[in-house]
């Protein structure tokens, strides 16, 4: 029944429009390809392709699918990860999204995000491609020089990262399908029972026992009906980031600059005046600097000489919008190549840096909130609720971007307890069986989701979709009726730190 309904009209072609422009793009390829007839696209293709057929299917491989995929192999499930790029890592290695934000109480004592994470980092840290966290302080220049909430970030290589994800994947038994696009859901009865993809070969199907919607954007849900919430549910969303990392530069001469001059570091009107304002001023004075920001700000890399950008800021950007998203890639760019000349011109031990990548990809905070069985609520990140049933702990702070409808107004507020929990139900999503939620597109209010949103929650957020998703196939539950005892059991065997 389920091949069927995913070769149906009604869910796939949205109705004859699409057809009939799926038979005219499909002849018009036709006279190019060698006279394969259009019969061969749409209903007619799917119908003669074999089916993928897995245990847990994963949408996304970033930083929450990646760790999803690998938990729930471990666990014993046969899964199927689908990655629309051509690696894993998502923002981590695609965005270039750096460094891993704390992953230690409030106090910065204890490491708390453990598990998955702590096997990545450690792994990393082996083979030099990461600083291990308990090492790295807020207010130096591993943290941007960031006091509050940056003690024991992580720096680390994206590109060892990559090699790690596939190792990892490739031990646990994880089948990885790159270059291959989520198209639409199957839901059969109001439950997840698989996807329509696309690929290189055309379009195929995969049935799943579970689906893991780990799309950051909460594609899949959205599109398998779920409500959800756009932004803060009034049309604005955080501004959007092009990363990009530099080498070269004399970090000796940047670091001095900096211990010189950080006294003067100061927010005014939500607005920070922190790396390089002094040059700021002058950039904007001169006709150098356009960006709506007044500082640059700088993490320190693995290598010596390497260094992390993290200060372009593109507002109004949609990233469930393609149009949006290509204008946002495009202005990233646009806003890279100001700071690299401001960088050579004016930051001390910068005349000679080399640009080395901009991210493959924007980096996006915010698009799509999905409603789940519970709701992570502000006010309880702030004063450390910690659920019964919470799968993971974290003491990220609430960092929202672009407050006041301006794109330079941030809001940073560190939390009032040590740490805080967060509900397996808010990785449940509502109203379809079988379909579970990791990383930022978790239940949650706005504000909420801005705590969690960074890559070690969302990894241990993945861990545990991944981990649940695998027991509800030992066990023939829904993740609804799984019971969150044996979940927090499994989890804390497994190396996760629940208190």
């Amino acid at each position: 029944m389920e091949k069927d309904h995913c070769i149906s009209r009604l869910v796939f072609l949205k109705g004859a429009s699409f057809a009939a422009f799926a038979g005219v793009a499909g002849r018009a390829v036709a006279a190019d390809n060698g006279g394969v007839d259009a019969a061969q696209t749409g209903e007619a293709q799917l119908s003669q392709r074999p089916w993928l057929s897995t245990d847990v299917l994963v949408v996304g491989g970033g930083p929450a699918g990646v760790c999803a995929a690998i938990a729930a192999a471990r666990n014993g499930a046969k899964v199927l990860v689908v990655e629309q790029s051509g690696m894993l890592g998502g923002m981590a290695t695609q965005g270039l999204v750096g460094p891993f934000m704390t992953c230690y109480d409030k106090a910065g004592e204890k490491m708390i995000i453990r598990g998955l994470f702590e096997e990545i980092v450690d792994r990393l840290v082996a083979r030099g491609g990461a600083l291990h966290p308990k090492g790295v302080f807020g207010n130096g220049p591993y943290s941007a020089w960031i006091p509050k909430g940056h003690d024991h970030v992580t720096p680390f290589d994206p590109e060892e990262l990559k090699v790690l994800l596939d190792e990892m994947c490739a031990e646990a038994g994880v089948k990885v399908l790159l270059h291959t696009t989520f198209v639409e859901p199957v839901v059969k009865d109001g439950r997840a029972a698989g996807a329509r993809l696309f690929g290189k070969g055309g379009y195929r199907c995969v049935a799943a026992k579970i689906v893991v919607d780990a799309t950051g954007d909460g594609d899949y849900a959205f599109r398998a009906g779920v409500p959800c919430v756009l932004g803060d549910g009034n049309g604005r969303l955080m501004p959007a980031t092009m990363f990009f990392r530099v080498c070269n530069v004399d970090s000796e001469k940047l670091i001095a600059d900096i211990e010189a001059n950080k006294h003067t570091f100061h927010k005014k009107d939500g607005v920070s005046y922190r790396g390089f304002h002094w040059y700021v001023t002058k950039a904007i004075e001169a006709g150098e600097w356009d960006l709506p920001r007044r500082c640059l700000n700088m993490y320190r890399g693995v290598g010596p000489d390497v260094w992390l950008v993290n200060n372009g800021r593109i507002p109004g950007v949609d990233a469930t919008d393609s149009e949006s998203l290509s204008r946002a890639e495009v202005e990233g760019r646009r806003q890279t190549k100001v700071m690299m000349d401001f960088l050579r011109k004016y930051v001390p031990g910068c005349r000679e840096a080399i640009l080395m990548c901009t991210g493959s990809t924007v980096g996006i905070r915010e698009t799509r909130h999905v409603s789940g069985e519970a709701m992570l609520k502000v006010d309880d990140v702030m004063n450390g609720v910690v659920p019964e049933d919470s799968v993971f702990l974290a003491a990220n702070s609430v960092d929202v971007h672009g407050g006041k409808n301006n794109p330079m107004v941030s809001s940073y507020k560190t939390i009032n307890a040590n740490w805080y929990g967060v509900s397996y139900r808010c990785l449940v999503a509502k109203g379809v069986e079988n379909l579970l939620l990791a990383g930022r597109c978790l239940s949650g209010e706005p504000a909420a989701a801005g705590a969690v949103r960074v890559m070690p929650p969302c990894m241990a957020m993945g861990q545990a979709a991944g981990t649940a998703a695998a027991l509800c196939v030992k066990t023939g539950s829904t993740p609804r009726t799984l019971d969150a005892a044996s979940l927090v059991k499994t989890l804390k065997a497994q190396g996760a730190f629940l208190g």
